[in-house]
């Protein structure tokens, strides 16, 4: 369960856009707050030198377009928080990241700044106020926040988070978890269905619309394709179930360019199967009578889950169980490369559009610079742009050939970002199903009193 805020940032009373910049940026990235740094990363600027490329961007900004106003935004903020205990600090911080790259498009810079100092998880992601091309602002609209939260509900069932069911935007505070006696809503019984429908593999929309049809469930064809429930009084659009459920989407499921994340509801518990507790152990660590008639109850419920596991896949010896554990660390393996060689190079595209952008902005100054022959004095007044123009060309002077354009690599960055969110959302399903294959073999080890192999051990996924 995610909650989202954005909040715009003004110009302080008695202080400057730079400072304002500085205070603000430093307090996401205090080293306190995200591990040492590891859990900061950005988009098109860096954290480092994030507070003048900002200034540089809302000067610039101001030059050309001449727009001075009272009360001016140079920044905003979104919060994200998330449940605690449900994701680690690195998924968060993907999480957040993708949230910032689908909700501004690309085309303002932002840093996420992940901070552990909460008994919740949550990110603060800031992005500058004007966007790359130092030409508009961006355009805080009537029920932006609700966009938002919705985006961030999206991304959550993606990576299959709880989500806040109906939150209450005007009399309730939308981090308010309803819990499971919150009613299933119309739309997510759709969801389910579609899901339930998916598995039996429909050949096209169209069967898939009959499957619907068959089900009970009233299909409108129009503009777009709407389904009424059959208790139901309303039409509901496929669009608005979420990006994964539109029929743009649902076609290329089916067509098999897309991956499917099935919709997980809040009343889905969690039915992992638990590591054997070592009882003897916590005994002598001053562990009481009823600690130990619990955990005796809780490792045979644990022994017959694995046991249970290892019947329902069909797993009949402890050769084929092993053979499943290594296949699944190998692919869970593969599939995090391939996510993780994505995220390379999504940066290492929004440092070339930043740094194009920053060498068109600054050549101009640069040029004057060179024909005054180097002045000092012309130097000491646009130090800051000469820097920055001298920064870009060092990121591009290693390219072979012309340089790409600005509209090329943002088509490639939504290509390369489509890619990382269908091997996301792959790599998320695989490493359930390791842990689960682990954990099994782990529980099946504890009992036969084999020893772990150490190669497993050193993941990190098993802890005895």
């Amino acid at each position: 369960m995610a909650t989202t805020r954005l909040i715009a940032m003004h110009i302080n009373k008695g202080q400057n856009a730079a400072s304002c910049f500085k205070r603000r940026i430093e307090y996401a990235i205090n080293p306190s707050k995200t591990e040492e740094g590891q859990l900061v990363t950005a988009y098109a600027c860096d954290p480092k030198t994030a507070t003048n490329e900002f200034e540089l961007m809302r000067r610039t900004y101001l030059r050309l377009t001449g727009r001075h106003r009272d009360g001016e935004v140079i920044a905003y903020q979104l919060r994200q928080s998330f449940k605690p205990g449900e994701i680690t600090p690195e998924d968060a911080n993907r999480i957040g990241n993708e949230l910032a790259a689908r909700f501004l498009k690309g085309k303002h810079a932002y840093i996420v700044a992940t901070h552990t100092d909460k008994a919740h998880i949550h990110n603060h992601i800031i992005f500058c106020a004007t966007d790359l091309d130092c030409l508009h602002k961006f355009r805080n609209f009537l029920g932006s926040g609700k966009a938002l939260a919705r985006l961030s509900d999206q991304i959550c069932m993606e990576h299959k988070l709880s989500v806040v069911g109906d939150p209450k935007y005007r009399d309730a505070n939308y981090d308010k978890w309803l819990g499971e006696k919150a009613p299933l809503r119309q739309r997510d019984r759709l969801r389910l269905v579609i899901d339930e429908l998916l598995q039996k593999k429909p050949d096209g929309f169209e069967a898939l619309m009959r499957l619907l049809q068959e089900a009970g469930w009233e299909v409108k064809r129009g503009k777009q394709v709407s389904v009424r429930p059959p208790d139901g009084q309303r039409f509901l659009r496929l669009d608005t179930l979420g990006d994964a459920y539109s029929e743009k989407a649902l076609r290329e499921v089916l067509s098999g360019n897309r991956v499917h994340v099935p919709f997980k509801t809040r009343r889905v518990k969690n039915s992992r199967i638990g590591m054997l507790i070592d009882i003897q152990a916590k005994m002598l660590e001053g562990k009481g009578k009823g600690y130990e008639n619990w955990a005796k109850k809780f490792n045979l419920k644990q022994l017959a889950s694995s046991m249970a596991y290892l019947s329902s896949h069909d797993i009949r010896t402890y050769d084929e169980l092993s053979g499943r554990v290594d296949e699944a660390v190998k692919k869970n393996d593969a599939l995090l490369a391939r996510v993780q060689a994505a995220e390379g190079r999504l940066k290492e595209i929004g440092e070339l559009k930043k740094a194009i952008t920053n060498y068109l902005k600054t050549k101009d100054v640069y040029a004057e610079w060179k024909k005054s022959g180097y002045s000092k004095s012309f130097y000491a007044e646009h130090e800051e742009q000469i820097i920055v123009h001298k920064a870009s060309k060092k990121v591009f002077d290693g390219i072979q050939g012309k340089l790409p354009t600005i509209k090329a690599l943002s088509a490639e960055y939504s290509e390369v970002l489509s890619e990382k969110q269908r091997a996301y959302a792959e790599y998320r399903e695989s490493r359930d199903h390791m842990r689960e294959l682990l954990t099994v073999k782990a529980n099946i080890d504890t009992v036969t009193e084999r020893p772990v192999p150490e190669y497993l051990a050193d993941r990190g996924e098993i802890s005895r």
